[in-house]
This record gives C-alpha cells, structure tokens and sequence, in this order.
C-alpha cells in the first residue's frame, strides 16, 4: 500500500479530511489537479455549525485570526430577506468570513505542520477496486504512476472522477433560467456609506453588505472581506446567452442593471480573473459509499449557492467521515458503523438542496413571487420563524438517528458548555470521543475503552444528564445514566477488538 487512504482533491473540504485522519494515525495522500492553489473567487466563509466544529478542532484562531471562541452572528440573510436574529433566544448562527483562497491556503499550511503528503499537479485518472483496496493510475509532472490504497475518497467535485467511475448515480435538476457574474472590485460610488458599509439603492434606500437583495430586475450582493475591496455578485434571469471570456465590464454592467442605477466601480488591485455561470444544479449522489470508495463535500452534492451552505456541509461531512474510517483503518470499528456515514449525512445533504432550491424560488423575479415574499416577509417578524431558518441555514436542526434511549441531546451537536476552567470546545480538540461525566459515577465503565474514549470527571452549573457520550466529530451518542456500555459498544467496537 502507498497509502491508507488516498485522497482525490485538495481543495478546503480534502485538506481538511486529511488533517483529521492524520490526527487520527491514520497515513492519508492527497492528489490534487490543480498545481497551485486556485485564486479564482469562490466561497466567501463559513456559515453555519462547522463554525464550531472548527473551534472544537482548535482551527478557528489559526482560521479566523480572532482569539477566543465564535460568537453567534447577529444578522444574517435567507434568499434575499434580512434575518435579525439578536432578540432569538440560543442563536444557532454562526460565521466566519474568510475567502475560500484564504482558507485553503490555512488548511494547506496545517496539513503541511501535521506532515500530510498533498500532491499537486496531480490527477486521479482510473481506478479498480478489490476486496482488499484500491489500484489507481495517475498522472503526475513526471509520467504515469500507479498507486494502491486501502479506501479512496473522492472530494474531487462536482464533475468527480471518483462518483463517476464508481458508478454511483447523481440525481437532480438543473435550472438555466439565470446567469450569476461575480468579482471583485473598488467602489468609489458615493452611495456607500463608509461607516456601515451599505449603498443607495433606487427605491429601497440604504441595502445591507454580506446578503442577497431581490429587485424585479433579478439579485444582487456585496461585501468587503478586506479594506477597500468589494465582492459583487449578480443574478439576472431569462437573458441571453453570453459566450467567450468574461470582463470586468460585463460583471459591472450586470451589477448595475439589477441594482437599478450606475454604480462607479473599478477592477480591484490584481484582480484578473471573472467568474459567470448559467443556472445552478441540484444533484446528489445515490449513495455515499461503494465499497472501498467514498465520496464526500461536492462530489456527493451540488447546490445553488444561495445562503452559502457549501463548506458547512462538506466540511461537516468529513468531519463525520474522518473518525468512523479511521475505526476501519484501527481495526476497532463495529460491525456497520462505515456505513453510517451515508446513513447520517444523506439527509442532511437533502435539506440543504431543499432550502437552497427554495431560495432560488424566491429570488425569481415577477409579481407572483412578489406577493409570496411579502407574506413570508411578515412571517419573519416572528423569533420563532426566525430561529427555524436559522436553524436550517446553521445545520443546527441536524440530529442523527441513535439507538440508545431518547434523550433531548441524543443524536445532537454537543452544547459548548462551561466546564469549571474549560469548555466542551476545548475537551473536543485531540479529536477522540469524550465522556462526560458530571457525578464521576462512570469512569470504571469506560475504563475498557480508554484507548479510543477520553473520560473527564466534569463540573457544569446544570449538567443536561448524569454523564454524556460525545463523539469525535462533536455529536452526542449517548446521554443518560443507564446503557453506556451498549452505546460504547455500538460506536466504539468491543474492546477485544483492539490490535495489541
């Protein structure tokens, strides 16, 4: 073998599933096309649960450069509506804006201090499974090679190598009534206001940064992620087809005709490239698994980008993925519990192609979707509407189906609660499963699984049971105070299972 697994993408989401799985000891390769990191404008954050799931991996400084843990985000947006979520009560939202060049180029630095080999330049071409890995032929700089792994992974896109050629199906729709222009720029209009950062708009007075607008001519967006530089993004519907490369001209003038005025801008400083792109697909792959080979981030489903859910769910589904096949790979996995990565993140791939598809709706321009967004407009003066789609934009509804009795936490994102000096975030970053135990009642019946569940004897002001059961990836498997033995057992194998 080359390579426990091999990795098929560097991108944010395969740089980071590396870095999990060698924290995990587990040896992963990393093979990506591209020879360098692209710098064409893509994401622009994190939104969403994997805010915390970074900081539970003790990323979010290195990520965001901020000390101390994320913050709920006071306002956010949902296809084109301003979400103010300051008076919701337990605000799931969390964001941490960086671009997607910024924050690969963090992962990729990580992943180099863990000593992962990442590979650039170089590109899965086929691959045969067998009963004991996977064969892989590759093309490098220097020639063909032919590599051999215990498990690939394709994190490879949405045109995926991988998905392809495991013949996994990929399912869904694609809609071309409206093209997307995105760059980035200088404003020099005198319509920003410098201090709040938001622009006059024709009829709708002062608009927001950081969230679509709908206008009856399409949407549009802006944002500085750095001083003096704006993203702007567009989408217009039913208009012609363009061709042929795109030019700062044809992003600005798109901008313009859906803002409803002229606004001065100018290239940004260096920035070359401009991106359009007709309509949006909504696909996901049949399954997650085929044998040896998993797919995971686009690879598995692709969405409008509306909301920016992306790397929240891709992100999320290798922060699944690394634990359970790390298990594999240690030899101390229960019977099944690969397959629960298909099993658990499926669902959650859907519900994002549902709430991202709905957005595309209701960015639609016409009277009919007019009339529909001022009723659901008046819905969102409600905190309890607005905590719902919080929730759904967070990932935060998420709770995995468990077979340990019912409990409110069971299945769910562990709470960052105060433990004495610490915090549930700070216990969570060796990347292992953690028991909690507030009344010190459960540590000889962990003792068995030591080797793969840390036991912390834990103090809370008001502990939510006796002791819970936390898994790597940050979700709650067991919590209560009978049948910890069955849930170790479920999630963490039995304990003759263990090599030496």
């Amino acid at each position: 073998m080359n390579a426990d697994v091999v990795i098929a993408g560097g991108g944010p989401n395969g740089l980071f599933l590396a870095c999990e799985l060698r924290r995990a000891g587990v040896a992963p390769l990393v093979l990506e096309r591209l020879a360098e990191i692209s710098t064409q404008p893509k994401a622009n954050g994190l939104v969403g649960r994997v805010v915390q799931a970074m900081d539970y991996r003790g990323l979010y400084e290195r990520l965001s450069g901020q000390p101390g843990p994320p913050t709920p985000t006071p306002v956010y947006q949902f296809a084109g509506f301003g979400l103010d979520l300051r008076a919701v009560a337990d605000n799931p939202l969390y964001t941490l804006p960086i671009p997607q060049r910024v924050l690969e180029e963090r992962l990729d630095a990580y992943a180099a201090e863990l000593g992962v080999a990442v590979r650039r330049g170089w590109e899965l071409e086929s691959f045969e499974q067998d009963d004991d890995g996977v064969t892989l032929e590759v093309r490098t700089p220097a020639g063909r090679q032919r590599l051999r792994t215990r498990f690939l992974v394709g994190a490879d896109g949405a045109h995926s190598t991988v998905r392809k050629q495991a013949g996994i199906g990929f399912p869904g729709s694609t809609d071309d009534r409206f093209v997307t222009r995105t760059g980035l720029v200088v404003i020099r209009d005198p319509g920003l206001v410098p201090e709040t950062g938001e622009l006059e708009v024709p009829g709708e007075g002062r608009v927001r940064p950081l969230q679509w607008h709908w206008t009856p001519r399409g949407a549009f967006a802006f944002a500085s992620f750095e001083p003096g530089v704006h993203f702007i993004g567009s989408a217009e519907w039913d208009q012609p087809a363009v061709d042929g490369p795109v030019t700062f001209e044809e992003v600005r003038d798109a901008f313009c005709r859906v803002v409803g005025r002229d606004v001065v801008v100018e290239p940004a400083p260096g920035a070359a490239e401009w991106k359009r792109r007709a309509g949006s697909n909504a696909r996901q792959a049949e399954r997650y698994r085929e044998g040896r080979v998993l797919l995971f981030g686009d690879a598995a489903h692709v969405h409008p980008s509306f909301g920016g859910p992306g790397l929240n769910l891709g992100l999320q589904d290798g922060l699944n993925l690394a634990w359970k096949l790390a298990a594999e790979l240690g030899g101390w996995a229960p019977d099944g519990l690969l397959d629960t990565y298909h099993r658990e993140r499926h669902p959650v791939g859907r519900r994002v192609l549902l709430h991202t598809v709905a957005q595309v709706a209701l960015l639609s321009p016409g009277e009919d979707v007019r009339a529909v967004r001022q009723i659901f407009g008046e819905l969102l003066d409600e905190d309890v509407v607005r905590r719902r789609i919080a929730e759904l934009l967070a990932g935060a509804d998420v709770r995995y189906e468990m077979s340990a009795a019912p409990h409110p936490l069971l299945g769910r994102w562990m709470p960052d609660l105060p433990l004495g000096t610490t915090r549930v975030g700070e216990v969570m970053r060796a990347g292992r499963a953690v028991l909690l135990d507030f009344t010190g009642e459960f540590g000889e019946a962990v003792e068995p699984w030591r080797d793969r569940v840390d036991h912390l004897r834990a103090e809370t002001p008001e502990p939510p049971a006796p002791a819970v059961l936390v898994r790597p990836d940050g979700y709650v498997a067991w919590a209560g105070g009978s049948g910890l033995d069955e849930a170790l057992r479920t999630w963490f194998g039995a304990v003759t299972a263990v090599a030496g």
